[in-house]
């Protein structure tokens, strides 16, 4: 009995000691985490509203690189924000940071994390700025995205011989551009365009001066030119009495929306070919699609400008998707008003890429060769539309060989 008492206490004894050689081995481990001095995270010389002030006050080009703009139009945008109590800001973000920390975004298609770094903000703080501004976006499209209410022709197509007077009538001209979206895998399938990749099919209408006066956000890449712009009539978007858009060979040809003719040459280029052999239109309806060709480009003008100046609509973004869609209706907004305020477009031209190339995101281009879609329409719509494409083209063939 008493030899297995022993046993006992020694079993206890080596216990406490292994015990003790644990807690002193421990011990520093504790003691210096629970003591030694933490690293900060923002380590900048400049705060956020330090860097932006910087940006504002120097070069003009640094804003336009890190703004897309120049320093005037956007303390125009600030104040504008803060004039209509849209945006308000706080000790320590201030309506200016918070506009540097949305258009910096925009224009590097910047994460979280990245924006940590460059205006010294903790995740929450940058998360519930840009949502801040994404919330406004509706408003801000309803405000600067509007359609035409002169009826007055344009004088681009009043001073040009080639348009006038048979496009007087015309008040702009749509399109749809597919925008590269991510989406989780099981809800994809939609948004996967003819060229296998995931994008938005955004429809959007333009004048003769490059401004967007419409645009319909969200439908997926799967889905056709005509069939967004259908949906965009049924939710609203009319066309003055009277007047037409143009599109191009994916949307059906209505007297609202006037297509080229099919089948015939249509694209710029084929038109500079036959030029450079010295031959002519070989009927009206080769004339028609040439003129028709020609104002139609600006929208396609319009689109390379506003990707061009914000290079996040060619890659995808981790934003969530509600997000994306109105980040890039922000493009749009921002556009605009860039345009009102007369802010330079040349300069695109020559800067380097923000974002590699290589990261760009291969999407269709246009609907031309993918119309089944197209005529969906109701006949009469349809016979109106090819009556007046014929009037206007046979009024150009006679003016043209007078």
């Amino acid at each position: 009995m008493d030899s297995r008492m022993d046993r006992i206490r020694k079993f206890m004894l080596q216990e406490e000691e292994d015990d003790d050689e644990l807690f002193l081995v421990l011990l520093p481990a504790l003691y210096s985490s629970l003591y030694e001095e933490k690293c900060p995270v923002h380590t900048s010389s400049l705060s956020g509203a330090q860097l932006v002030k910087e940006i504002l006050e120097g070069h003009e080009s640094w804003s336009k690189v890190e703004f897309r703009m120049e320093p005037e139009i956007f303390r125009a945008v600030s104040d504008y924000l803060k004039r209509e109590r849209l945006l308000e800001g706080t000790t320590r973000v201030d309506v200016d940071e918070q506009l540097g920390m949305f258009m910096y975004m925009i224009s590097h298609n910047a994460t979280n994390q990245d924006l940590q770094k460059k205006f010294q903000h903790s995740a929450e703080t940058v998360h519930r700025k840009l949502n801040e501004i994404i919330n406004l976006i509706p408003l801000l499209v309803q405000r600067f995205v509007k359609v035409p209410t002169s009826l007055q022709p344009h004088p681009k197509i009043m001073s040009n011989p080639r348009f006038w007077p048979y496009f007087q009538n015309c008040i702009g001209a749509i399109d749809g551009t597919h925008i590269p979206i991510t989406i989780a895998e099981e809800i994809a399938a939609p948004y996967r365009n003819r060229k296998g990749t995931l994008s938005q099919n955004m429809m959007v209408a333009c004048d003769f001066d490059l401004n967007f006066t419409f645009i319909s956000c969200g439908w997926e890449g799967s889905a056709s030119d005509a069939g967004v712009l259908r949906s965009a009539i049924s939710k609203g978007f009319e066309v003055p009495a009277g007047k037409f858009y143009l599109v191009d060979g994916g949307y059906g040809n209505t007297s609202s929306f006037l297509a080229p003719y099919p089948g015939v040459r249509y694209h710029l280029g084929e038109f500079r070919r036959r030029r450079r052999n010295h031959t002519g239109y070989a009927n009206k309806e080769e004339l028609f699609n040439h003129r028709h060709a020609l104002l139609r480009n600006y929208i396609e003008r319009a689109i390379g400008v506003l990707k061009k100046r914000f290079p996040l609509l060619k890659v995808g973004n981790h934003y969530p998707i509600e997000s994306q869609i109105r980040i890039h209706a922000a493009c749009i907004v921002f556009h605009n008003i860039i345009r009102c305020q007369n802010g330079d477009e040349d300069w695109l031209d020559h800067q380097p890429p923000l974002i590699p190339p290589e990261r760009y995101v291969d999407v269709p281009e246009g609907d031309d060769a993918h119309h089944q879609d197209a005529h969906h329409q109701h006949q009469a719509d349809l016979n109106n539309g090819n009556n007046l494409r014929d009037q206007i083209a046979l009024q150009m063939w006679a003016d043209y060989n007078n």
